[in-house]
């Protein structure tokens, strides 16, 4: 069998098959994927699984041409191609939806719709192109309006116009990167709903790398699973249930726990929030005067579409972005979110998106398990007994939240995202009393295990009395940890019931702004 380089064309008018075979891929004496294989069927639709660090990223980046893999091979309807890059990958027909928006924010969907084409002219004949682009949206899955700024796009629109990107370009294989993330469950079902159509119309072949089980047995033909970086299986969906498909990934069969509340009356208010106004990065209002009070021993849980305020509010209360109008009270005193408050009234906090928001990458993981008692007892009595201190406390903390680290002196930056979480659980949790812990999308992206284990470690806090404020765009994840849940949509609180009385689909009009 030949290689055929990408300067060969190829026919791109119908769903491709998409072949990886005995594919390793080693970062130094690391081996990230060990002799992988697996095969997209023309027209179907394939889910990718497995844990944090399995492997899923790098073999798509492999076949991206973002890696060049360390042996095997790529082959594009039975035939090999050498795939260096993404311009490569488009020339076969393949294109990638990622998990975090590429649209330029200040242009509008028509000029990311132009610009995002490899042979874009430098000088560009708009009204040429709006015909073309009018004709492409009267036969596209998704209605997305073309003279609109990215920036005033909700995200439910803002992830259509990714997936519309691709469309445009005419890609036959679709690989789709946890798409739904910024979804509601309503918006989750009408996307993949209709690319579900575009591959029954046999358009697309599509593999969607997914931690939702929901979605998988929904939407998929099929699943490969991989683990520990190897090839753990592959099976039609139909012919599967979910706790198979947990034991494929895990290993073992595992059942998802079901958290145990112990009963306690919510009544010490220990966080009130007072007619709270906070502004974007870019001044427009993002917080718009949001009353809440959460009280100890209680998971107040706050639902939302990203970009609806509530990455702004959990920065008010980090002390990482200044309210421009109202007040916070802790323990009934007015709090400010300084260093020293947040010490003194015990408050800690899981950050979304923790390598940015949490830790400092390059540094050893002791040093960031250290960061918030560094200067503090029994750390802070020279620098030789303090990295001491900080090793023996770093091997303790490790251990009891089982982060998975060559070393403690080794960058945390290397780390997988669920070990990165499980690092800063360790480190805010670990303290001997703690009355207030905001969580922000703390399992966002991680595996079944790190979800449960995250979980359960919420819980057991707010069995013990502490207040938690939960802030998730997971509406499965606030139904099963939270006491009251919240709706958040243009900066205010538009529903709010104890998740006993909680009414799903109501829940999920108020995210979509209904």
């Amino acid at each position: 069998m030949n290689t055929i380089t990408a300067s060969t064309p190829i026919q791109i008018d119908k769903p491709l098959e998409l072949e990886v075979v005995n594919m390793t891929k080693q970062f130094g004496t690391f081996t990230a994927l060990d002799n992988v294989s697996m095969t997209l069927k023309p027209g179907t639709f394939h889910a990718l699984l497995g844990e944090n660090g399995a492997g899923k990223s790098t073999l798509v980046k492999c076949i991206m041409g973002f890696y060049t893999p360390t042996s095997g091979q790529v082959l594009i309807d039975k035939q090999v191609r050498t795939i260096n890059s993404p311009r490569d990958a488009h020339q076969y027909g393949i294109g990638m939806v990622y998990q975090h928006f590429t649209s330029v924010p200040a242009m509008t969907v028509a000029e990311n719709l132009v610009l995002s084409r490899f042979d874009s002219p430098n000088l560009i004949n708009w009204k040429q192109e709006y015909e073309q682009l009018n004709a492409f949206m009267q036969t596209a899955p998704f209605q997305v309006p073309l003279d609109v700024p990215i920036a005033q796009l909700a995200a439910g629109q803002k992830q259509k116009l990714e997936i519309l990107k691709q469309i445009y370009l005419k890609v036959r294989i679709l690989i789709l990167d946890e798409p739904t993330s910024v979804l509601t469950p309503q918006e989750a079902d009408e996307v993949l709903g209709l690319l579900r159509q575009e591959v029954t119309a046999g358009k697309l072949s599509v593999l969607i790398i997914s931690h939702k089980f929901r979605e998988v047995m929904a939407f998929c033909d099929e699943i490969t699973v991989l683990r520990k970086g190897k090839f753990a299986g592959r099976d039609l969906v139909k012919d599967l249930t979910v706790s198979d498909m947990s034991e494929m990934m895990m290993g073992e069969k595992r059942e998802p726990k079901q958290v145990e509340k112990t009963k306690l009356k919510a009544t010490t208010p220990v966080l009130e929030i007072q007619s709270i106004h906070a502004d974007k990065d870019n001044g427009l209002e993002a917080v718009s005067g949001v009353n809440l009070t959460v009280h100890s021993g209680e998971i107040v849980g706050i639902a939302g579409i990203s970009g609806n305020g509530q990455r702004e509010l959990v920065e008010v209360l980090a002390g990482q972005r200044p309210a421009t109008a109202g007040q916070m009270l802790v323990n009934g005193e007015v709090y400010t979110a300084t260093r020293s408050q947040m010490y003194r009234h015990r408050i800690f906090a899981l950050p979304e998106e923790p390598l940015r928001n949490a830790c400092v990458a390059h540094m050893s993981v002791a040093e960031n398990m250290a960061l918030r008692t560094f200067d503090r007892p029994p750390q802070a009595k020279g620098l030789l007994l303090m990295f001491q201190a900080m090793r023996q406390m770093a091997q303790g903390l490790i251990a009891r939240f089982s982060v998975k680290t060559p070393s403690t002196e080794t960058p945390i930056g290397n780390l997988s995202g669920g070990n990165v979480q499980r690092a800063v659980l360790a480190r805010e949790l670990s303290a001997e009393y703690i009355q207030l812990l905001i969580a922000a999308n703390p399992c966002f992206g991680l595996d079944f295990a790190a979800v449960e284990f995250i979980h359960t470690q919420i819980v057991e806090a707010r069995n013990r009395g502490v207040a938690v404020l939960l802030v998730s765009e997971d509406l499965d994840e606030l139904l099963k940890l939270a006491d009251r849940i919240l709706v958040i949509s243009d900066g205010k609180f538009v529903y709010e019931s104890a998740t006993s009385n909680a009414d799903f689909a109501t829940i999920g009009r108020s995210m979509a702004g209904h």
